[in-house]
């Protein structure tokens, strides 16, 4: 099936969304009316303080402490404040129930499904926090995990955050030195730590990562094992150790601190791919506020909706998943492959849970794809009415794909911002249609635009830097040592001044959405004229032989050389006529500077844990320069042909 139309859904008239219902408070409390979403926009950032605070009142955030001021600038974007002297606390707002409904239900690869009640969630959560207390668990202290993605995780978080403790987590699947890297950093003083996980029918150990990480924290007081298998683990060589599962029956009263709105909450990590990974800081009315905006105006996210989405703790979905407790919602975990035990398996979930929100990542898609998988064969998938994207720019191809082999007439809500601010800069949105291709819309009271590199705001249609020229409240309070700010600065403020640039190369459309390209600092200069690394991607995607593709260029005798590798299927090899094929195709569909000067075949793409593709990783393999943080590589192994490669040139 191949459609021709450009528009993939349309709001339907007779649901009233929540942004929707919000601009209708807008209208009762502070006599406003718009005529459109862009004129709703244009206000939320010309007038921040009053967007924010209404948006506060709209959504029920209850501050213990009232704001004396909503926004305090000064000198510098990162210097501003938020609800100033305002007080409250993140926990207690994952909390809006606390009755029998569910809140949390967990599935995995090997077929175990727990449900845990918003009330079963409290209990546990309040065992905890006390246990935390008897170990010496104050404000400020540094909680850190290394978890699957369980409700014990949640669990611990909570408990973490109701105390005003910081909470940061790594995956299990890290390496040990990946884990320091990170964690090692911050010097937590509880470290909270599964015994083994599965993933694609294979069960992984992670006690001797355990071991190896905690003789190197010399914070350290406590260690709490999770046993997520049938047999209890070894951990008597571990100092202060003891069971997670045997501290979540206490049943002392639990208080929620009364902390400022800017009280850190979690620390996270950059991908570490240049070197070690950064530490940055979130604060907790930031974050909750900003997640409670995108859940709510942008997601549609109503009460008794059921959230997933494919993710690992050690990503900022995980922060931004859990979050959706604060609007009444059920989150689905799933722990272990997306294609295992096969290649529909979340589809089953989804239709035997009811989700309403199905999240996952381009790469996923393209998979399905290539697999010639179509869920609306086989499931029914009633319930869902969004299908969310996010890690890498979702493409038509996706777009067509989702609406003709998934389901017809779900909403397609392509999403992007990341780890640096916990949240999106450009996202969904319940009252504009989706357009092929495009992410719908800004979000509200992000002042998000297009420069060039002069710094002048460009065209629409026309290409140049994402940037956001006005400060949000899930900006970084800062990174972890770095008092006066300096790395902060250096990673966000060295193009313009004091204006935000993401990193990202992207074009802002006629219908106001957006197009990303990808990182601009993998951009390809073609004869002057710059290329995103997602337009040959979206080219490569046609090509059934392909399983990956990374894109690079470098630079030989001052000559610019633009090269392609790829990953084929088993059964293919890389044939001339292939590579004219994608030359051609590349040609016609993009354009002749899309064309690259060589097209490689190549055994593995390195990608990051989390499951990008690390084109600077290709890049200085290429041109022989120091890999600055291997273990932030899924597959590091994966750089030797382009490091023998390089010799050979």
């Amino acid at each position: 099936m191949n459609h021709p139309r450009t528009v993939m859904w349309t709001p339907n008239e007779n649901d009233t969304s929540l942004l929707t219902e919000y601009i209708g408070f807008l209208g009762a409390h502070h006599d406003l009316s718009f005529k459109n979403y862009a004129e709703l926009h244009q206000w939320s950032v010309e007038y921040p303080e009053i967007f924010w605070s209404s948006f506060a009142k709209y959504a029920g955030i209850n501050f213990t402490e009232s704001p004396s001021k909503i926004l305090q600038l000064d000198n510098h974007m990162v210097d501003a404040k938020w609800f100033v002297g305002s007080e409250l606390n993140f926990a207690e707002h994952l909390f809006s129930r606390t009755d029998n409904f569910p809140a949390i239900i967990y599935r995995d690869e090997i077929g175990r499904r727990r449900e845990l009640s918003y009330k079963e969630l409290f209990d546990k959560v309040r065992s905890f926090a006390i246990t935390l207390i008897d170990h010496g668990v104050t404000k400020g202290d540094v909680v850190a995990a290394i978890m699957t993605n369980c409700p014990e995780t949640i669990i611990a978080m909570i408990a973490t955050s109701s105390l005003g403790a910081i909470w940061t987590s790594c995956s299990p699947d890290f390496g040990a030195d990946a884990i320091f890297d990170r964690i090692g950093q911050v010097k937590p003083k509880v470290l909270i730590a599964v015994d083994q996980y599965q993933y694609g029918g294979k069960t992984f150990n992670v006690t001797d990562k355990i071991a190896s990480v905690s003789t190197k924290l010399e914070n350290l007081s406590a260690i709490f094992i999770f046993q997520n298998s049938d047999t209890t683990p070894d951990y008597k060589n571990l100092k202060n150790a003891a069971l997670f599962n045997e501290c979540l029956d206490r049943e002392e009263t639990l208080s929620f601190a009364s902390l400022p709105f800017d009280h850190p909450l979690y620390i996270m990590y950059s991908s570490g791919t240049t070197g070690k990974p950064k530490c940055i800081v979130h604060s907790a009315g930031g974050t909750l506020i900003q997640h409670m905006k995108e859940h709510q105006l942008h997601l549609n996210l109503k009460p008794r909706d059921r959230l997933f989405f494919f993710t690992t703790c050690g990503w900022m979905m995980w922060n931004w998943l859990v979050s959706a407790l604060a609007s009444k919602a059920t989150i689905l975990l799933y722990e272990g492959s997306p294609f295992y035990p096969y290649n529909e398996c979340l589809w089953d979930i989804a239709d035997e849970e009811k989700i309403s929100h199905f999240g996952i990542s381009p790469g996923y898609i393209s998979t399905l794809m290539k697999a010639n998988v179509v869920p609306r064969k086989k499931y029914k998938l009633e319930s869902l009415r969004t299908i969310l994207s996010t890690g890498s720019p979702l493409l038509s191809d996706h777009f067509q794909y989702i609406q003709d082999d998934i389901k017809d007439g779900v909403q397609i809500s392509s999403i992007s911002g990341g780890t640096d601010i916990i949240s999106c800069f450009v996202l969904g949105n319940p009252i504009l249609p989706v357009n092929k291709g495009e992410i719908q819309s800004i979000g509200l009271g992000m002042d998000v635009r297009v420069f060039n590199r002069d710094g002048q705001e460009t065209s629409q249609q026309e290409k140049g830097e994402l940037v956001c020229t006005q400060p949000f409240p899930s900006m970084p309070i800062g990174f972890f040592n770095d008092p006066e700010n300096k790395k902060y600065k250096q990673s966000y403020f060295n193009n313009y001044k004091d204006i935000w640039a993401h990193g990202d190369f992207a074009t802002i459309t006629k219908n106001n959405g957006v197009i990303i390209f990808g990182r601009s600092d993998a951009t390809l200069n073609s004869g002057g004229v710059r290329i995103g690394t997602a337009e040959i991607y979206r080219q490569t995607e046609k090509f059934p032989q392909i399983l990956d593709a990374v894109v690079i260029e470098t630079t030989k005798n001052s000559e610019s050389i633009v090269t392609l590798f790829l990953k084929l299927n088993k059964a293919d090899t890389l044939t001339d006529d292939l590579i004219a094929n994608i030359k051609h195709r590349l040609k016609t569909y993009a354009s002749p500077r899309h064309v690259p000067a060589n097209i490689i075949q190549v055994d593995d793409i390195p990608k990051t844990i989390s499951g990008k593709i690390s084109e600077l990783s290709v890049k200085a393999a290429i041109e022989g320069k120091e890999i600055k943080n291997i273990d932030a590589l899924a597959n590091p192994d994966s750089l030797i042909a382009f490091k023998k490669l390089a010799k050979e040139n």
